[in-house]
Formats: structure tokens, C-alpha cells, sequence
């Protein structure tokens, strides 16, 4: 009978959604997603009206990179609702910390109007802070 229990936690400990952590960001509630160290941030609600127009519904994916010790690096997104469904990918990387449990991560990426760059360059910050497990 312990051997069973044993399993049994075993599955569930493995089970991606007991896994998935609820992460704020920008007023969204992120789903943050593992595998080994591979990460991904997918939107689980979408609260704001403009990001609706911009191709950003629950599901979409924000975030995907991996995990090294405390320190996240990656290709984030940026939403436009000249380019629906065709997000600007950038790279991010930064850190893990704490109090609260956050996730940071920076990167530049190249201003577009009308879904063209226009040799303009921006530092983006990207702050994920946890709030429950999903």
C-alpha cells in the first residue's frame, strides 16, 4: 500500500498542471510553464482592451527561453494591433529574485511603425511577480 501511495504522488508531483505556477505581469496573469529548464510565459487572462485588437488572448505566448541556476534567457514578445498575430521577437535575459519571487528580464528591441523597423532602438523590461500556483 505505501509503494502505491508512493506512485501515486509521484504522478502528481510530475504532472504539468500541478507544475504551473500564476504570475502577474502588467495587470495579466501569466501561466509560467516548465520542462527541465526550458521556460515558457503564456497568457492566462488578457484584462487590458488594447491587447485584444493586438492578437493577445489566453494561451498566447509571451515568453520562451530557459533557465540556467537564477538566471532566465529568452525571446520575448511584443504585441501590436498594426501587426495582429504577427508579434516582434527581441531577446531578454535576466534574473530570478527575490521578495517578492520575480522574474526580470531585459532586452532591446527594434522599433516598427506600421509593422517596418525604423532603425530606432528600446530597452524593454519585462517583470514577472508569482502569485499562486495555477
Amino acid at each position: 500500500m505505501k509503494r502505491l501511495i508512493s506512485m501515486i504522488l509521484a504522478c502528481l508531483a510530475a504532472s504539468p498542471a500541478f507544475a504551473d505556477s500564476c504570475w502577474d505581469h502588467n495587470g495579466s496573469i501569466m501561466r509560467l510553464t516548465d520542462q527541465g529548464n526550458n521556460r515558457w510565459f503564456w497568457y492566462e487572462t488578457t484584462p487590458h482592451s488594447w491587447q485584444y485588437p493586438a492578437g493577445v488572448t489566453p494561451g498566447v505566448l509571451l515568453f520562451n527561453g530557459w533557465k540556467n541556476g537564477e538566471w532566465y534567457s529568452g525571446t520575448a514578445r511584443r504585441f501590436s494591433k498594426y501587426c495582429p498575430g504577427t508579434p516582434l521577437e527581441y531577446h531578454v535575459e535576466g534574473p530570478v529574485l527575490q521578495n517578492p519571487l520575480r522574474v526580470q528580464l531585459t532586452g532591446q528591441y527594434q522599433v516598427q511603425q506600421n509593422c517596418q523597423p525604423t532603425g530606432e532602438w528600446r530597452r524593454d523590461t519585462l517583470v514577472f511577480t508569482y502569485r499562486y500556483q495555477c
